[in-house]
């Protein structure tokens, strides 16, 4: 993907350059945020751990009540075409189905709607190594967002207020804090590490149920790492030994200072050093 080879993408059953994809002034999407999203990383090629994400895509749909525009292998399908489109390589895929447009704005469900489908890529390409090596910044915020954050819903205004307020403040991410707890950051699942175990919180509504946060628990497991799901205080969240976020796009990153604290030594820990190369060995033989 360049200025001379721009990005292809999929549009309601047809394949065509980002500069020409159009949609209706009256697309719910557009009008009220009424649609899911999934983001998928692709790695020489191949998508990363697509069945969860398209397992995620149809848990989000059902939860808002939007009907499946495709079956998996379909999904399957429309993916690879986009993929190949731009040249396979490193991508980052983005999926969205909207309840699609009606002939008013109107809060109420239209009859018979049609869902709106976009698949679109983005370059991909590994994290700057700088990230890896120096950790980030990241700041404690309220969480200020909706009591469904189990949903990939495309209304995202409060996460990116929050994500804008921990710029501005210098920092890389904001970590949210909800009735003094842990749920997660405004574009990330965060993990600590308390007493040499890593830590995060349960699946619940109040955060998303992450792909690569569970592809993380897993790995640990699988080497011997002691890791739990449960509640993190405030208090704990600040005192960790180690800090990490996770997502599709960032994979897994040190947070090195929280709101202007050091965590730990300052530097990225030694449980996040394997993690991130257990992390990179996974995904070079997926």
């Amino acid at each position: 993907m360049s200025e001379k080879n721009p990005p292809l993408v999929w549009l309601n059953g047809h394949t065509m350059p980002l500069s020409e994809a159009r949609i209706s002034v009256l697309d719910r999407g557009f009008l009220f945020g009424d649609g899911v999203y999934e983001v998928i990383s692709v790695y020489d090629g191949k998508p990363f751990l697509l069945d969860e994400h398209l397992r995620r895509l149809e848990r989000s749909m059902d939860a808002v009540r939007l009907g499946h525009p495709h079956d998996r292998d379909t999904w399957k399908q429309i993916i690879d075409q986009v993929v190949k489109a731009n040249g396979n390589g490193e991508q980052s895929v983005y999926v969205q189905v909207t309840r699609g447009t009606a002939p008013l704005r109107d809060h109420k469900f239209p009859a018979n709607p049609k869902p709106t489908v976009l698949v679109m890529a983005s370059p991909g390409g590994p994290v700057s190594q700088d990230l890896v090596n120096d950790g980030i910044r990241a700041v404690i915020l309220d969480d200020i967002r909706w009591e469904q954050c189990n949903v990939k819903s495309t209304m995202l205004l409060a996460n990116v207020l929050l994500r804008q307020q921990a710029l501005d403040a210098g920092a890389h991410e904001a970590i949210l804090v909800r009735d003094g707890h842990l749920t997660e950051g405004a574009a990330s699942n965060v993990f600590v590490v308390i007493g040499g175990v890593v830590v995060t919180p349960p699946n619940s509504d109040e955060l998303l149920p992450g792909i690569t946060r569970s592809f993380i628990l897993g790995l640990c497991r699988d080497h011997g790492v002691s890791c739990a799901e449960r509640g993190v205080s405030e208090d704990e969240l600040r005192g960790a030994e180690e800090i990490w976020i996770s997502s599709s796009r960032k994979e897994v990153l040190a947070v090195v200072n929280l709101d202007g604290n050091s965590v730990g030594t300052g530097k990225p820990g030694p449980v996040f050093t394997k993690v991130f190369q257990w992390f990179q060995e996974a995904k070079r033989a997926a």
